[in-house]
Parts: C-alpha cells; sequence; structure tokens
C-alpha cells in the first residue's frame, strides 16, 4: 500500500456519508444523523462514539446526509488540504440546509478547536463545533441549536477516554473493528498538531477494553485493532480505591496480551508505535502469540538525524535502525510500514537521500508519504521557516513514492509461492466472484469465492501471482 497527497487514496481520505445497522430497541426520536470522517482511524473510532451517544438519545443514522437533521463532519488538522477539502464540504451542506430548514451541520474532532471562531463567525458554516473531548456534551449543545443558538465546547481533557462507551460500528463490514485505548498525546513532535487538538496522553482501563474485544468477538468481528497515537507508551495504574487496586500496573505489551488471550480465532493488530519507545517486551509478545498480527507501523519521517532533531523525534538514525534489526531478528517475518515526510525545513539533498538509504536499509511493505505542510500552531511554524520550495518537495516526494513503489512490489514478491492464512473481508472491490481479505503481514489478499467459505472465516491462500499493492492466489 503506498499512500501520499500525490495518489488518489489519500491518508485523509473520507468515507461518505457512514451509514450504520441499528439492532437497539431504544426509543427513536425521529431524527436522522449523518457522520463523515476524515484523517487517521482515530477519528473514524470517535465517529463511532459520537453515533453511539446519540443513539442513546434516539437518533437513528442515514447514509444520505440531504435526508439528515444532524450533520456532523469529523475533521482533520494534518495538511492543509484537509481542511479546505473540509471547507468545500461545508459548503455543500450548506446548500442542503436551505432546502431542509432546522438541519444542524456541526464540526468535530481535530479542526474544532483551531478553527472554531473561523466556522461560526466569520464564515458561518456551522452551528455547533466540538472538541474530540467533549462528544458527551454533544445532546445539549444540539438542544442549544434547537433553540437558537449556535454552540461550541472544545474543552480538552486530562481524564476523558470514552471508556464506558460502547461504540456503534459504522460502515462495518462485520469482521474487522476499531478499539481505542488511549487518547491524546505527550510528543511534542515540531510538525505536529495533535498534542494541541486531542490533549495529553491518558491510557483507558485495559478490563474496559477486554470486554470491548470479547464482545465485539461474541457479535462475530475476528480482527481487532488497538488505536492510539502512541500505543508503545500505553500505562495503565489503577487508582488506591479502585477494585482492581491489588492489580499491577499494565503496559502496552501486557495489554497486547491481555487481548490475544480473548480467543486464539481472533487477531489483534495496533497502530501506531513510536521508535522512541516500542519494547522489546513488547516484540516478544507478538512473537508469542500466534494472534498478534506480524505487522508494526513505524514511522521514521526522515532518515536524517539533524532533520528527526528538528522535528523532535527524540530518536537519531542510528536508534531507528537498530530497533528495525530487533525486530527483525525477534520476528523475522514482521510486515513493517512508515510514514515519511519529505522537505521538512531546511532540509539538505544529501539529507534527503539519507532518507532514501533508509528506505533501501528497511525495505517497508507499505508507506504513507507525504510533502511537509506548515501547521498553524505547531513548534515549527514557531521556530523553523518553511523554506524549501514545492517543486523541491514534490520531486522528492516522487522519489520517495516510486522508490516505495519498488520496494512494496519486491516484499509481495517475497510472499508469492507460500500458503497465508487469511481472514475473509468481504468481496473483492473488482469482481463479487472473488474475495478478499488480509494476510497476518497485513498484505491483501484476492481470491475466488469458495462456497464452502463465507465472510469471517480463516481460510489458507496460495499466492500465485501479485501487484504492486496484491497477492492473487487460491484456496488450498
Amino acid at each position: 500500500m503506498i499512500e501520499t497527497e500525490m495518489s488518489l487514496k489519500e491518508h485523509d481520505e473520507s468515507r461518505q456519508g457512514e451509514a450504520v445497522m441499528l439492532s437497539d430497541n431504544k426509543e427513536q426520536n425521529g431524527r436522522k444523523l449523518y457522520i463523515e470522517s476524515y484523517g487517521c482511524q482515530m477519528n473514524f473510532a470517535d465517529s463511532e462514539i459520537v453515533a453511539s451517544i446519540l443513539l442513546d438519545k434516539g437518533f437513528s443514522t442515514t447514509p444520505d446526509y440531504k435526508e439528515a437533521d444532524v450533520v456532523f463532519i469529523n475533521t482533520c488538522s494534518i495538511r492543509e488540504n484537509a481542511e479546505q477539502r473540509v471547507r468545500n464540504r461545508l459548503k455543500e451542506f450548506e446548500s442542503a440546509k436551505l432546502k431542509k430548514p432546522g438541519m444542524i451541520v456541526g464540526v468535530l474532532g481535530c479542526m474544532a478547536e483551531r478553527l472554531k471562531s473561523k466556522f461560526l463567525e466569520e464564515e458561518k458554516l456551522v452551528d455547533v463545533v466540538v472538541g474530540p473531548d467533549a462528544y458527551r456534551d454533544l445532546p445539549n449543545l444540539i438542544e442549544k441549536v434547537d433553540d437558537g443558538s449556535r454552540a461550541v465546547n472544545v474543552l480538552l481533557s486530562r481524564e476523558e477516554t470514552y471508556a464506558d462507551i460502547n461504540p456503534v460500528r459504522l460502515n462495518t463490514n462485520g469482521v474487522t473493528a476499531f478499539i481505542s485505548i488511549m487518547r491524546g498525546c505527550d510528543n511534542m513532535c515540531s510538525f505536529c498538531v495533535v498534542p494541541f487538538t486531542r490533549g495529553r496522553e491518558r491510557s483507558r482501563d485495559p478490563y474496559s477494553i477486554v470486554k470491548e474485544a470479547r464482545d465485539l468477538f461474541k457479535a462475530g468481528y475476528r480482527e481487532v485493532t488497538l488505536l492510539g497515537q502512541n500505543v508503545d507508551s500505553y500505562k495503565w495504574s489503577p487508582q488506591e480505591d479502585d477494585a482492581a487496586a491489588n492489580h499491577t500496573a499494565i503496559t502496552f505489551a501486557k495489554l497486547l496480551e491481555m487481548v490475544a488471550a480473548v480467543d486464539p480465532l481472533l487477531r489483534v493488530r495496533f497502530s501506531t508505535s513510536h521508535p522512541k519507545d516500542i519494547t522489546d517486551e513488547v516484540l516478544y509478545s507478538i512473537a508469542r502469540h500466534e494472534n498478534i498480527c506480524n505487522y508494526i507501523h513505524l514511522p521514521v519521517q526522515s532518515g536524517n538525524s539533524r532533520i528527526l532533531e528538528l522535528m523532535n523525534r527524540t530518536y537519531d538514525r542510528a536508534w531507528y535502525i537498530e530497533r528495525i534489526d530487533t525486530i527483525k531478528r525477534i520476528i523475522p517475518d514482521c510486515a513493517i510500514s512508515t510514514d515519511v515526510i519529505t522537505g521538512f525545513c531546511s532540509e539538505t539533498e544529501e539529507e534527503h537521500q539519507d532518507t532514501l538509504s533508509m528506505m533501501d536499509y528497511v525495505q517497508y511493505d507499505y508507506a504513507y508519504m507525504f510533502a511537509y505542510s506548515e501547521r498553524p500552531g505547531t513548534l515549527a511554524a514557531k521556530r523553523y521557516a518553511d523554506d524549501i520550495p514545492e517543486e523541491i518537495k514534490k520531486r522528492r516526494l516522487t522519489e520517495v513514492v516510486e522508490k516505495q513503489r519498488a520496494h512494496s512490489l519486491f516484499r509481495l514478491q517475497q510472499q508469492v509461492g507460500k500458503i497465508h492464512k487469511v481472514l475473509i473481508e468481504g468481496f473483492s472491490k473488482r469482481s463479487d466472484k472473488d474475495y478478499c481479505g488480509r494476510n497476518d503481514q497485513n498484505a491483501m489478499v484476492v481470491f475466488p469465492v469458495d462456497a464452502r467459505y463465507k465472510v469471517g472465516d480463516y481460510v489458507n491462500v496460495m499466492a500465485e501471482t501479485c501487484t504492486s499493492a496484491t497477492l492473487i492466489g487460491k484456496i488450498v
């Protein structure tokens, strides 16, 4: 998988109109909700929390925003073009609102705090603005709008984890699901807005995480992805008056094993790891459990130590290489993906070459690749000049993309001729005569439908050939 702002499949791509099947018998209030999500997996998980909160208040959902009474767009502030997309989409909602008086339009998530005044006052595009830690307040805010006011709550919390809320699974295949294990981030990477939009890091009660995983398994799900801005720094300690106070602190390695123990048929993935925090203990936990997938997303951002220091990544090139070597030693068949930023402030041509050489060293299976986009309020915006011309940024990005395309193909070619355990996730996008699913290393596998198997089953697939993004084979 190659994702870049040069491709059609962008990292902040939205899922248009996520619909949800309502099995609850809660009394309906006749109002319909539409949620559209942009950005990282955390945003999609947050949309499921929002849907749950409003479902409890009697809302139903619709896949068509023109039919909705309340329209929310869950936003991302990672890159500038994401904000422009949201603004354009809000103008479309504004047109629908003219045809449906009383429709409420709101902005959720990371963009809310930073652009609240623009959305509410200057451009008057929305009625309600809600930050990532204020979703419990949504019913009250909607009431305020019903009474004729505009409403806003972007307060950040040091405690909120939504641990007691059972997410409503949106746009689900019924097989794979996200579980948020922590919120916020304490890392202050100079290019990143997340610490300012999502607040300080706090870990969720591990027993609520295990319960959510167990409930998902009972409902037929066979794979969960544990989500956090930096999952390796997950750490939960019971309070003195907690019923679990006699338990020791839970690290991420321990949490992985607790979730893996739910059932051997429940696959466990996680994202995202930070090179400074990923421990040997985590790697050995992966190696010990067959159902913890051999796949790690380990963002490098740059292969040059000076640039990494300017990015405040708190590791250097040598540290990152040591972590890669350790992963390959403890988990020999582990797939590794990464994030790369080209054209960061003052990056020289030689430093760009260090990134390319790092890619050659690791030979990543997948990558998310972007040209640097200065975000207002970040440390980089305050300290450094965004001094690399756009044409140079894009040329360097093209070189990174071309190299990753070659590495992705090479890594898949190494898996051809082997048998892979694949979880059937659904039908191929191209044909309902083919199933698709991922193997342990997160590679997508396509193979002919076999009437003996259904979505949610594990099958053994012999990979016979591949494209640059997909293994192609047959059930054996």
